[in-house]
Parts: C-alpha cells; sequence; structure tokens
C-alpha cells in the first residue's frame, strides 16, 4: 500500500514506519523533522495549516513516482500519529488547539482526497486515569473500549474530541476510520534501562493500568488495521498481554483494585487494560514480552 504516514519521527512513529516498510508497503512521513529510516519518503509540513494537509495529500511521494507519467498517484491509507504527545511539554490550550486542528485537518484532507482507510492514534489516558489529580481507578477491570471516557486535561480531552471528530467522518463518508487507543509505547532499549525499577517499585505504573505496548507490536496492530477492511468506525485498545510489573493479577487486584469491580476471572499476568477486541476482530497477537529482555528478580 501506498500510506501517508504522519508524525513518522516521533516515538511510536520511528519504530512502526519501519515495520511498515518490512511488510512492503510504501511510507511517506509527514513531520515537523524527517525520518532518517532507508527508504521512507519524508514531507516536512504542519498539520494544523488545512493548506499543507490538502497538499500532502494529493502529491507526488518521491521523484521516482514522477518517471511512469501517469499522473499522481493515490495514497491507499493514511496512518496519523503526529500530535503533543502528552500534557506539560506545551501550553494546556495549545496542546488541546494542535491535536485537535490537526486531527482535523489530516481526516478531512484524506477523505476529500478519496482515501478509505484512516487509522488514528488515540490513547490509553482517554479513560482518565493516566493524568489524573490524585488516584483515579478504572470503573471496573479489565477496561475494555465500552469503559467511560472521562479525561480531565488538555491530552485526554483532544483524544476523546479527536474520536468524536473521526466518528463524524466516517458517518458522512462511509470510509474505514479505526482509532488506537495506544498504551504506555516501551521502546526494546527501554526494557533493561527502566523496567528494573518497575520489578521494586510497581506504583511507578499505577497510571498506565500496569499496561504497556511494545514499539514493535504497536507496528503489528497498525498493519492488522491497514490489512482488515469493512469495520466502518471502530476504537481499540492497543496493549500487549501482559502486566508491566513483576505482579501476578491477583496481587495488583489486592493491592490496587481490591474495591473495583471485576467483570470477568483474569489470567495470571493478563493486562487490565484489554486487548481482547483487537485480537478477535483484527487478529491482533503481541510477540513481544518485557520478560523476554529482563529477568524478573525483585530485590
Amino acid at each position: 500500500m501506498r500510506i501517508l504516514f504522519t508524525g513518522g519521527s516521533g516515538k511510536a512513529g520511528r519504530h512502526v514506519v519501519p515495520y511498515l516498510m518490512e511488510q512492503g508497503h510504501q511510507v511517506l512521513n509527514v513531520d515537523l523533522e524527517p525520518l532518517d529510516y532507508p527508504g521512507v519518503d519524508n514531507r516536512i509540513a504542519d498539520i494544523t495549516d488545512a493548506g499543507q494537509m490538502y497538499d500532502v495529500m494529493q502529491s507526488y511521494a518521491n521523484l521516482a513516482e514522477l518517471e511512469p507519467g501517469n499522473g499522481m498517484p493515490a495514497f491507499d491509507a493514511v496512518v496519523h500519529f503526529a500530535a503533543i504527545p502528552r500534557i506539560l511539554i506545551r501550553s494546556d490550550n495549545e496542546t488541546f488547539r494542535v491535536n485537535t486542528i490537526g486531527t482535523y485537518n489530516v481526516i478531512d484532507a484524506a477523505l476529500k482526497a478519496g482515501v478509505r482507510k484512516v487509522i488514528f492514534a488515540s490513547s490509553e489516558t482517554a479513560y482518565g486515569i493516566c493524568f489524573a489529580d490524585g488516584e483515579m481507578k478504572p470503573q471496573y477491570i479489565p477496561m475494555d473500549e465500552t469503559h467511560p471516557t472521562v479525561p480531565h486535561d488538555s491530552y485526554a480531552m483532544s483524544k476523546v474530541c479527536n474520536e468524536a471528530t473521526a466518528r463524524s467522518f466516517q458517518a458522512r463518508t462511509g470510509a474505514d476510520v479505526y482509532g488506537l487507543r495506544i498504551n504506555n509505547v516501551i521502546e526494546p532499549d527501554e526494557y533493561a534501562r527502566i523496567f528494573p525499577d518497575f520489578i521494586d517499585d510497581p506504583d511507578q505504573r499505577r497510571r498506565n493500568i500496569f499496561a504497556y505496548i511494545d514499539a514493535r507490536d504497536l507496528g503489528q496492530m497498525v498493519a492488522r488495521c491497514l490489512e482488515t477492511d469493512g469495520l466502518g468506525y471502530e476504537v481499540f485498545n492497543v496493549a500487549n498481554d501482559d502486566h508491566s510489573v513483576d505482579r501476578t493479577t491477583a496481587e495488583l487486584i489486592a493491592h490496587y483494585y481490591a474495591d473495583v469491580p471485576k467483570t470477568r476471572e483474569m489470567g495470571e499476568n493478563e493486562t487490565f487494560f484489554a486487548n481482547n477486541k483487537a485480537r478477535d476482530m483484527l487478529g491482533f497477537a503481541p510477540e513481544h514480552s518485557w520478560r523476554d529482555y529482563v529477568d524478573p528478580v525483585r530485590k
């Protein structure tokens, strides 16, 4: 597929783009900074500028595309990851503005250019737990996609607004528009660097609901979305199968969630950030666990 990918130079994108290219896809990365990866095409553009988004959505990706003489090729899909990635980087209102206007511009330009598959990055923060003032617990566990989304911060608000925007565009056009509620993205080198601390201090992972997503498995998730047609509008939790700490499900429930309703029995190390929907509808099958890279020995 010929794919326009926004935000490919960010923490998640710089792993997802190579994954997609290894699957045989052609990728044009649209970002404020280029991605230095062999074979990827880059275009510097601002997602908050509608004109720039309309332009790149209907443009050549590289000089080689001029050679056939058949006119400008169309994109088969758009993957939209570009955003201010969390609170406390820019002002709150700027974070909200960039993320909401940017998402509107990208999806609008894509669908008006005839693209029929749009995948966009939502976030675990949509559930309101990650950036809560003080401790906020899930209303039930495991948390699936029907769990209420009531965020208290500008970043999470922008993600919930983006889901509403995407759903409205899908309703008008009938295209496939899939949102990914991505949990905390972990790069391969981070396992040895930060996970040993989580073994001894699981409190550090409470705001992420003790979950995580390996950046390479996120690439697989995007690929599964590209391969699956006809779902209309859907949102999916994206997480690995296990907890990010060396505690069992029962231990974590006893210490953190004793007063939280449990909707079903859970596996010994099963994530609270339920990924069953992605497994069932897309065939998502995470391949990486932190236990493959870190020896879980508690001090």
